[in-house]
Parts: structure tokens; C-alpha cells; sequence
């Protein structure tokens, strides 16, 4: 999984929400703007890594973007991590991108893949493009064939290129991400034009995941409570990632499969009790009376990224509740690491690179608690599944 840009890592929830927003940009003509929010992930690693000053489409200019996925496109149906789909692309980049084509593979990682899919898809319900469905097609193809056998979700990138990319993730939403599409294939009429026999592998793959998800929510003692990063894909036991990452509970990510397991139209009693066991971790792990706060310093260069701020924990009684990124397996305590992969107890002891290069605590399940679960248990109440 790369590294979140620092300079956007407090802000990633929330622009995550948003569409995206261009100075200048002539307003959207009505229905032709699909959504381009599953790719702000994307979107900001690449800014990262290339800056900000390039032209790029428009959002309402939706045909030139599903060209530009349709270009990426890996010949065997993937896509390659942490690319802008809205970058214009002139005569040198285009030829990169057509002899990137032959490579192989592709990546889940931070949101890719399944959501190209599901742009392209809506593409060619407003256009009728074939080549629209027949790149959606085969990107469906590709994340079929990479489920994982021995449980049922994926990987982070295949062909794996270090330790953990051919662990199940769950992580940056991946696993959850891919059911979450599969199941607009299942249900949403813009994926009408999927044939007999790929639905029917979709069937099975949603069948599947599902099991995983279920299989593999960390239990202490008789207590469900959430997931993992990532798992060994033969032991299915908690595995690390990078080195830093070690392996743990993780609060942003179980997150989304909550999000997930609570979209599943008629849940299983299992899928209620996962669902529950979560939530009451939220709501018993929640760290009170403690602030993130972030300031000015003195600007720095790291390798992966330049600080021009710090962050620190300060005692606030009146905070809202945060919650550690990641939660030991055993006991829930926060777990933070440096960049070697040492486990540190406190905040101040993660280097500044690493304090300001990556998520350590967060409200991911606030709108949870307070918001999503309370109608999530309205809907069973009203249908008698309660």
C-alpha cells in the first residue's frame, strides 16, 4: 500500500466524499458527470508524486475519461495503481501508457481496479461505446480470476511484488471494495449488460467473499471485533504489510466492511452478529479525552514526501473520540511503529517522517455510531430481521 501524501492525509475522508472540483471548470451539463470520488485515492498519490500543474479533463467530460481507462488498461484486464484518470495526456504520454499495456497484472490497492470497472460501466449506459463494455468486461474477468482459493478475497497486486502483495487485504479498502462493486454487478441495472455465465462467476465470487469476511473477523475470546490488514493467504492468520504495518486490528478499514456487511440487502444472522461485534468494539475501543492536533514546523524533506507540519497528541476533555489506525489482536491496545517496524508506545516516539506521512489515529467510525448503525437497525426492526 503507498504511502498517503501527507499534505493530504487529515483531509483524505472527506475529500474521499466529494467529486472533483476544478478551478475554473465550466459547470457540469446536467447527467453528464459521473462521480470520479472512488478515485480521489488515486488521484492525490499521483499529485504526489507528479505535482498539480498538468491539464486534466473536466468531470463532466466523462467519455474522455473512460478513454483514458480504457487506454490504461492492462491487456489482461487490470489496471496499475495510483494513476489520475482525468490527466490529458499528450503524444509521449499516450505512448507510454499504450506500452505500459503488455504488463501484467494489476493492482486492488487504494480503491483500483473495481472502480474503474464500475465508471466504465456507467459510461456505457450514457454512451452505448462498446469499448466501454467490452474494458469493463474484462476488468470484471481480471478481479474474478484473482480471488483468492483458499478463502475469497483479494489481493493487494498481482503479480506479487513484495512480502504482503499477495496477502488478503483488506486494507485500503480492497477486499471490501471489490464485493461492494460485485455487488452493484448483481443489482444495478447499469450492469445489464453482463452475460449469463460472468454473472454467474460473480455469483459465486459475492458467495465467497462473503465467507471470508465472515471467517476472518478477529475474535478475542467469545468477543467478534474487526479485521485485519491483511491475512497470510495459506494460514489465514493476521500478516504484516509494510514494514510499519504491523499486524493488527485495523479501525479505518473495518470501517468500510461494516459499510459493506450492513449494504447486504437480506442478512444472515452471521452477518448481523459480525456487523454488532464491531460495533461494539467502536464503541468500547474509543479514546476519550484526547486530541490530534496538527501544527506548523519547520518545513522537511523525507524520501517519500515533504513536511511542513507536525502532529502531536494533547489532552482535550471535551474531544470527540479518536481511535489508533491500527489495534493490537490481543488486547486492543494502539499500536504504532517507525518506518523499521518497532513497535513504539508512545506517539512521540513514531519519527516525524512517519508521524506525518500516515494515518496513526482517526474518527472513521464516528458517522457509524452515531449515524449509519441506528438506521442500519431501524431497517432490520421494520423488515422482522430483529
Amino acid at each position: 500500500m503507498a504511502a498517503r501524501p501527507a499534505a493530504r492525509l487529515t483531509m483524505h475522508r472527506a475529500a474521499a466524499l466529494l467529486l472533483i472540483a476544478l478551478p475554473c471548470a465550466a459547470p457540469a451539463a446536467p447527467g453528464q458527470e459521473i462521480p470520479l470520488r472512488a478515485f480521489q485515492d488515486a488521484i492525490n498519490h499521483w499529485q504526489s508524486g507528479h505535482g498539480t500543474d498538468y491539464p486534466r479533463y473536466r468531470p463532466d467530460q466523462y467519455r474522455e475519461i473512460a478513454d483514458n481507462l480504457v487506454l490504461l488498461q492492462h491487456r489482461g484486464g487490470g489496471w496499475a495503481v495510483n494513476q489520475d484518470p482525468q490527466r490529458i495526456l499528450d503524444d509521449r504520454a499516450r505512448a507510454e501508457v499504450v506500452a505500459a499495456q503488455a504488463t501484467a497484472g494489476g493492482s486492488f490497492d487504494n480503491r483500483n481496479t473495481h472502480t474503474q470497472v464500475a465508471y466504465l460501466a456507467q459510461a456505457f449506459d450514457r454512451s452505448g461505446d462498446p469499448r466501454y463494455r467490452q474494458a469493463a468486461v474484462r476488468g470484471l474477468d481480471f478481479i474474478l480470476a484473482e480471488q483468492i482459493p483458499a478463502c475469497g478475497g483479494w489481493p493487494h497486486s498481482v503479480p506479487s511484488r513484495t512480502a504482503y502483495h499477495g496477502h488478503v487485504t483488506f486494507a485500503d479498502d480492497v477486499t471490501s471494495g471489490v464485493l461492494t462493486t460485485l455487488r452493484r454487478v448483481q443489482q444495478d441495472p447499469v450492469f445489464a449488460f453482463i452475460g449469463a455465465d460472468q454473472r454467474a462467476r460473480v455469483d459465486r465470487a459475492v458467495h465467497q467473499g462473503d465467507a471470508c469476511v465472515l471467517r476472518l473477523q478477529v475474535r478475542q475470546g467469545d468477543a467478534l471485533t474487526l479485521w485485519a490488514g491483511q491475512y497470510d493467504p495459506t494460514t489465514l492468520q493476521p500478516a504484516q504489510g509494510r514494514r510499519f504495518e504491523l499486524p493488527a486490528l485495523v479501525v479505518d478499514e473495518s470501517v468500510g466492511v461494516v459499510r459493506y456487511l450492513m449494504s447486504i440487502p437480506d442478512p444472515s444472522p452471521e452477518v448481523i452478529a459480525a456487523v454488532d461485534g464491531a460495533m461494539a468494539w467502536f464503541q468500547a475501543h474509543a479514546l476519550q479525552g484526547v486530541r490530534l492536533e496538527t501544527f506548523e514546523a519547520t518545513p522537511e524533506q523525507f524520501q517519500h514526501h515533504r513536511s511542513t507540519i507536525d502532529r502531536r497528541l494533547v489532552d482535550d476533555p471535551g474531544a470527540p473520540p479518536l481511535w489508533g489506525r491500527f489495534h493490537d489482536l490481543r488486547d486492543s491496545t494502539v499500536v504504532l511503529a517507525n518506518r523499521e517496524g518497532e513497535r513504539v508506545a508512545r506517539f512521540d516516539q513514531v519519527p516525524r517522517e512517519r508521524r506525518t506521512g500516515y494515518h496513526w489515529y482517526g474518527t472513521w467510525p464516528q458517522a457509524l455510531i452515531t449515524t449509519d448503525y441506528p438506521r442500519w437497525q431501524q431497517r432490520l426492526a421494520r423488515t422482522g430481521a430483529r
